[in-house]
Formats: C-alpha cells, sequence, structure tokens
C-alpha cells in the first residue's frame, strides 16, 4: 500500500504583515502530527500553552530553526534537506513552512518543484503557497505618493510585497480593521491586478477559516507563474506590437525594448513625474554612464526603485567573450553587434494609459549619440 503524500503549506508574507500570527491561528486548531520549519529571526514561539492543548501531540511537533539566512537563496539547501528528512519521518502528516519575511516565494516553490522532478518517489508535495498581506501597508505605500531613490528602502519593501502577492495561490489581507469599506475594495481591487487567480480572504489578526489553508484549491506552479501580473504580459505581448494588450479584467500590458541606453538624469526625471495610471513594471535597464552593469528597475504602485545588479556579457574581455560563444554558441542569437547583450527590456502594466504617449517618453529618455 503507498504511503500518503505529505502536505507542505508555505507561508510567507513581509515582516509585520501577521504571518506568525496566522500560523498559530493554525497550529491552534490542528490536531494532525506536523513538522514546522520556521525561517524568522525570532519568530513564532510556540510556547507550552498552544502545545500543551493536546498532550499527545507534544512529542509529534517537529519544529526545525533555519536562522542565518533565507530559504529561498542562502539557505535554500539547508530546506531541501531538511524537506527531504521530514519526508522519510513515518508520522508526519503535515508540514507547516513559516518563511522569512525577506523571502521570494517564486523561488522556494522553484526549489521545491526541481527537488519533486529530481526525486518522483518523495512523499512530500507543496500543497500550498500563502501570502499574508498587510492591508494597511499596501494602501498607504502602494497605492500613495511615490517615491524614487536609487536602492530606496521602501521602494524595495514594496516590491518584495508586490513578489510575494504575485506567486501565490492564497491571499491573507490581514488588518482590515484599520482602513475604511471603501479603502478595502481599492486594495483588494489592486492586489487583484497583480495576480488575477489567487484567492483573497479578508481578515482581521490574521483570523480566517483554516479549511481554505488546508484543504482549499492546491498549488500548482506553471498555473500561479502564468497568472502573475509580469508573466501574463510577457506571455501576450509582443515589442512590436503597436497597441497594449489588455485582458479580462481591463488590465492592459506592453513590453518595452530598445537596445540603445537611457541617460540616467533623462530617465530619473521621467520616473518623477510617472504615470499614475501605470501598477507595475519590471524589468532591466542600463545608462550611459555606466555600460558595464545590469540595472533592475522596479515600480509597484506610488513606489519605484532602481538596483544595480551583475555585469553584462559584452563587459568581459575579449578572450573570456571568445570562450562564452564557442561552450555557448546561442548567445550570439540576441547579440547586437554596437552594444553585445546590453538591452532595456521593461514590462509596463496598467489601467488607462496610452502606450504612445509612454514609448514616446522613454525613448526621449536614449541617448541617441
Amino acid at each position: 500500500m503507498a504511503k500518503k503524500k505529505i502536505p507542505v503549506i508555505l507561508i510567507t508574507g513581509y515582516l509585520g504583515s501577521g504571518k506568525t500570527t496566522l500560523m498559530q491561528n493554525l497550529l491552534e486548531k490542528e490536531q494532525r502530527k506536523i513538522a514546522l520549519i520556521v525561517n524568522d529571526m525570532g519568530s513564532i514561539n510556540i510556547d507550552a500553552a498552544l502545545l500543551n492543548k493536546n498532550h499527545d501531540n507534544i512529542a509529534s511537533v517537529e519544529m526545525i530553526e533555519l536562522q542565518n539566512g533565507c530559504i529561498c537563496c542562502t539557505l535554500r539547501d539547508e530546506f531541501i534537506a531538511e524537506i527531504e528528512r521530514i519526508s522519510q519521518l513515518p508520522d508526519i502528516e503535515a508540514v507547516f513552512v513559516e518563511a522569512s519575511g525577506i523571502s521570494e516565494p517564486s523561488n522556494i516553490a522553484a526549489s521545491f518543484v526541481i527537488y519533486q522532478e529530481d526525486n518522483p518517489d518523495t512523499n512530500v508535495y507543496l500543497r500550498s503557497v500563502v501570502s499574508v498581506v498587510d492591508a494597511d501597508r499596501i494602501y498607504n505605500e502602494f497605492l500613495h505618493e511615490i517615491s524614487m531613490e536609487n536602492n530606496t528602502e521602501s521602494g524595495d519593501i514594496i516590491n518584495l510585497i508586490i513578489d510575494q502577492i504575485e506567486f501565490c495561490n492564497l491571499i491573507i489581507l490581514n488588518k482590515t480593521d484599520l482602513l475604511s469599506e471603501e479603502q478595502i475594495i481599492e486594495v483588494t481591487n489592486a492586489i487583484r491586478d497583480i495576480q488575477s487567480e489567487a484567492e483573497i480572504i479578508p481578515c482581521i489578526n490574521s483570523k480566517v477559516d483554516t479549511y481554505k489553508i488546508l484543504c482549499g484549491n492546491e498549488f500548482d506552479y506553471h498555473s500561479v507563474l502564468a497568472s502573475s501580473s509580469i508573466q501574463r504580459a510577457l506571455n501576450t505581448n509582443e515589442p512590436t506590437d503597436k497597441e497594449a494588450c489588455m485582458d479580462e479584467y481591463g488590465i492592459t500590458s506592453f513590453v518595452y525594448e530598445e537596445v540603445r541606453p537611457f541617460n540616467r538624469d533623462k530617465f530619473m526625471d521621467f520616473v518623477d513625474k510617472y504615470p499614475m495610471e501605470l501598477i507595475r513594471t519590471k524589468g532591466y535597464i542600463w545608462f550611459a554612464d555606466d555600460d558595464v552593469h545590469i540595472q533592475l528597475f522596479e515600480q509597484a504602485g506610488r513606489n519605484a526603485s532602481v538596483t544595480e545588479l551583475n555585469e553584462w556579457l559584452a563587459s568581459c574581455p575579449k578572450e573570456e567573450l571568445d570562450a562564452m560563444f564557442e561552450n555557448y554558441p546561442d548567445l550570439k542569437n540576441d547579440w547586437d553587434d554596437k552594444y553585445g547583450d546590453r538591452i532595456n527590456q521593461l514590462v509596463f502594466i496598467g489601467r488607462g494609459y496610452k502606450k504612445a504617449d509612454i514609448l514616446s517618453k522613454l525613448n526621449a529618455c536614449l541617448v541617441t549619440a
């Protein structure tokens, strides 16, 4: 008789969103023998009162703390190793994972999918990816005044929160008591613009019907990936399209590609007057005053940031490039004779904007000489 598969439930959300409270609420009602993986500094405190609710369950709550790193990157191998170990335990019936507040759920889920593909006989599967969202923060930081500074902390935070919203199959919209009914509707509509398929559950103090989390729709990696605003835009747009594509929610999107660099000052001026109709923008750019580094541009609501990443291949010495072309000949397919792999590639998502106007403003930022 085949052993029953063990469900893994991943709880994500930025610091202060209420994911620890949600975890505690789940554990208070949980009757199964579970394993709990915690990846948050000073995270969940499962005190004696909570565990003593059922004396028989004390020994069955296996708690694993993964600290000094994040399970989406630096602790990825340790996380998968714990999943593998847990899958061999005879009595565990479910696994709860509380991710770090700075975790990107897409990376965690991708690691899990790779693990499952490499281990088809594994006894665990990713049942649900839950994102706990602070409704008050979304309203005040995502929907209000735009701020723009290189590597600005607030911009980075809201972009991370949007990433967490984009990659989940269930959204717990917490702290709704801090907003009016009209404001909650505004926040819900904004979230729906970002993630079209995930169920949204409004709540106070992370109190929700646990059935939705434990027994609701199952997580599907490829479906969730396809339902994010950025991926939908990439799937439905070509840079040569004259008009932006519109989905069933009235959201329009388009992809901008241009090999010529931006003038940094002109691009920053464009962002300072960013079109209010744009909900989300993400992609890679480069500036004329720095032909070495890839720049990540992200905009979410009223926040935007530019982050310096690694180096363009075209900035490598000629002998290194020749070796790369020999080992990876496909690199030449997208190689520009003048600029190499350097390119501005941005996805724009919003409502009610005119694509031609935005293209005109972007092109005015390009260096022409």
